[in-house]
């Protein structure tokens, strides 16, 4: 085997793992020095030479030239006879370089150099891996779908670098096939029998982050800040938003022109639901904001068991809480309050149903009523006479008789 053979395998590893030049020379000359310890039991008179981009080495060793009597360390000094053999001008206590072919060194050794190096490099090549993508925990990184398992998708990055994405780590709806695009954060990395693992997520909070740093320049550029998010991946999110430019509105800018922004987001996230509200710092306003469409009536709050009550109209109940309870819970976990939601019944228990009085007043006439939006006694009673006969079809003298009974109700 030749040194030329040697270096070009090597130097086409270094091009494929992306190891700088000089790390790899550096590699080169600590196994090379290696297997002169092993041999000669010293590596303190050899010189390496290394030129990887000729794709060659050179080791040379240096001796002392000594008197014939004198000579005792074969490897560190050579007889003057020996000597004047290669250069009759060579004088007692000149030194000799001669240079040692690798093939000198025996089969064994030479094997045992190749797979010493090789073990180098792949460590080496590991511990850059790591630190790569150590650094880059929270970014967004596209790769290719490789093989598709029950717990787990393989994905290779540009470099050809795997990356795992765990099922537990991929939205509900998410479906890949070899060959995919993909894309996701770079969760944590892990060492796993001394290899490291790179970890994807697509349901951590700050993949949704990093897409709206993407889709929004203003959050890129620092003019608006995203305070929290919290989800529900797959089915809905909430972002709080805060802007340092009055003459910004940080919804508006993350929602875009028609929705053009967040839907891109919502796209990629499997048509999960985003709710971006203005972040404050009133707890009070900050929650009624959280548990938007629904509109709350009254509120109170105990900061010391971060607990908040809230009180709304029994049509606003099931909008505060959502499908699933996921628009109550995703305002808890965005508040940091534990909210509980009260019926405000008290204006109900009060008034009246118009239906209930059908065997009183005629059905066409409540009808005539429900046009307007009157569908209760209390709701009628709010107008004067005057301002019911404008609205409906209906005769003054009619809707005296109606107020009459609807009044009598509450005597």
């Amino acid at each position: 085997m030749d040194n030329l053979n040697l270096i070009n395998s090597f130097a086409e590893f270094k091009e494929l793992k992306n190891i700088d030049k000089s790390t790899m020379v550096s590699v080169l000359e600590d196994v090379f020095r290696n297997m002169l310890i092993k041999t000669y039991e010293t590596d303190e008179n050899f010189d390496i030479i290394i030129n990887l981009d000729k794709g060659d080495f050179e080791i040379w060793r240096n001796r002392t030239v000594v008197n014939d009597d004198e000579f005792e360390n074969p490897n560190q000094e050579i007889t003057l006879t020996e000597a004047k053999k290669i250069d009759p001008t060579y004088e007692v206590g000149e030194e000799v370089a001669e240079e040692i072919k690798l093939s000198s060194f025996g089969r064994r050794s030479v094997l045992s150099l190749r797979q010493n190096l090789a073990s180098r490099i792949l460590d080496l090549e590991k511990a850059n891996l790591y630190n790569k993508y150590k650094e880059r925990i929270g970014e967004i990184v596209t790769g290719e779908v490789y093989q598709v398992w029950k717990k787990e998708i393989l994905v290779l990055d540009d470099e050809g670098n795997e990356l795992v994405l765990p099922r537990t780590e991929q939205i509900p709806t998410d479906f890949f096939r070899k060959g995919d695009t993909i894309r996701a954060i770079v969760y944590k990395v892990d060492m796993r029998n001394n290899s490291p693992v790179i970890i994807l997520s697509r349901t951590a909070p700050e993949f949704l982050q990093r897409l709206f740093e993407q889709e929004v320049p203003e959050i890129f550029d620092g003019l608006i800040t995203i305070k929290k998010i919290v989800r529900i991946p797959g089915e809905r999110a909430k972002v709080a938003v805060e802007s340092y430019d009055e003459r910004i509105d940080p919804v508006g800018a993350c929602v875009g022109m028609k929705g053009s922004r967040i839907y891109t987001i919502v796209r990629e996230l499997r048509n999960e639901n985003i709710d971006v509200i203005n972040y404050t710092t009133n707890t009070s306003l900050l929650i009624q904001r959280a548990l938007n469409p629904a509109k709350i009536t009254s509120i109170s709050i105990d900061e010391e068991n971060k607990t908040a009550s809230v009180h709304l109209k029994p049509s606003e109940v099931s909008l505060a809480i959502g499908k699933g309870g996921l628009n109550i819970k995703l305002a808890s976990m965005l508040t940091g309050y534990d909210i509980d939601v009260y019926r405000d019944t008290e204006e109900e228990e009060d008034d009246v149903d118009l239906d209930e009085f059908t065997d009183e007043i005629e059905p066409w006439i409540i009808e005539q009523f429900k046009k307007i939006g009157c569908d209760t006694a209390k709701s009628v009673l709010s107008y004067s006479v005057e301002d019911l006969a404008r609205r409906t079809d209906l005769e003054e003298e009619t809707i005296a008789e109606i107020v009459n009974i609807l009044k009598s109700e509450f005597e």
